[in-house]
């Protein structure tokens, strides 16, 4: 079990490891994702989980020896890799870190020049395992992929939500209501991040709209809706997204439904060779919409 040991223990640690450290704290986890609404196009802060793959150390081989063993200073043979990430000379393990800026700043700031944080960790005789983030300077870090797909999709922005109830104007009860989204609300979106030699871009695309309607009923379209044209026979239903109020709102807060639609966005990415997904993204949008009586016409 993995423990993350107070600032001082961490900073001894490093010192004899000839690592700098300023403080520990604990590495962004995995499947978290706030997107804001009601801008133009809302940013999304992003954390996902990574598999480690590959990692940085404080020696240019690892803690690989001339006959290719992982060796720890007391010269007996550790594994390789241990939990995702790669062994160094000091004997403990390093995989590439992709901290916030809060956390960051709480370990005293962005240190100046090349290098990369990681997340070391030291295992004892029982299994478990000390250690936080380290800054190790020197040239570029090797970042694995997965690192990569989480700044990128940090760096997605997701459009604004426009939607829309047809036929225009006050709905009717018992009258089909045709539901579309703006096509600039579904549509794909990528964002890349980049270090010297690979490359990853992570791509939102929409793949469901969840309408709640404010009545207590809901509908879940697969696409952006087919949209009303005039002409269109009035007691038509939409080919692929609709809905039929069977009550006005008359007794709803302001005489209006309020009507909610969750967009859902599958995030992929691919580079280096790899590709893979991370937690989907929502976005959201509501309008106001007064459902009347249909009246009758006697002549």
């Amino acid at each position: 079990m993995l423990r993350f040991i107070r600032w001082g223990a961490v900073a001894a640690l490093a010192v004899g490891a000839g690592l700098a450290i300023p403080a520990a704290a604990h590495a962004d986890g995995y499947g978290n994702a706030q997107c804001s609404d009601g801008v133009a196009r809302p940013g999304c802060d992003v954390t996902a989980g990574t598999n480690g793959r590959g990692g940085g150390t404080d020696s240019g081989n690892g803690g690989r020896s001339g006959d290719g063993k992982c060796r720890n200073p007391a010269g007996q043979v550790i594994p390789c890799q241990r939990d995702g990430a790669s062994a160094g000379s000091d004997g403990c393990y390093y995989k590439p870190a992709d901290l916030s800026a809060d956390t960051i700043a709480g370990l005293g700031g962005q240190p100046a020049g090349e290098g990369g944080w990681y997340l070391r960790t030291c295992y004892g005789g029982d299994g478990g395992g000390l250690g936080g983030p380290v800054w190790i300077p020197g040239a570029p870090p090797v970042v694995s992929p997965e690192v990569l797909a989480r700044q990128a999709r940090a760096r997605l922005e997701l459009p604004g939500v426009v939607m829309r109830m047809n036929p225009p104007g006050d709905q009717l009860v018992n009258l089909p209501i045709w539901l579309t989204l703006d096509r600039s609300s579904w549509r794909a979106q990528t964002a890349t991040a980049s270090v010297p030699g690979v490359s990853v871009t992570a791509t939102a695309r929409p793949i469901t709209a969840f309408w709640s309607m404010g009545d207590g009923g809901s509908v879940v379209c697969t696409g952006p809706g087919t949209a009303w044209k005039p002409g269109t026979d009035p007691a038509a239903a939409s080919p692929d997204c609709g809905y039929t109020y069977r009550r006005s709102s008359a007794g709803a807060p302001g005489g209006r439904f309020t009507v909610t639609v969750t967009i859902t966005w599958e995030v992929t990415w691919a580079g280096a060779g790899e590709s893979g997904t991370v937690p989907d993204l929502t976005t959201v949008g509501s309008v106001q919409a007064p459902v009347q009586e249909s009246q009758a016409v006697i002549s």
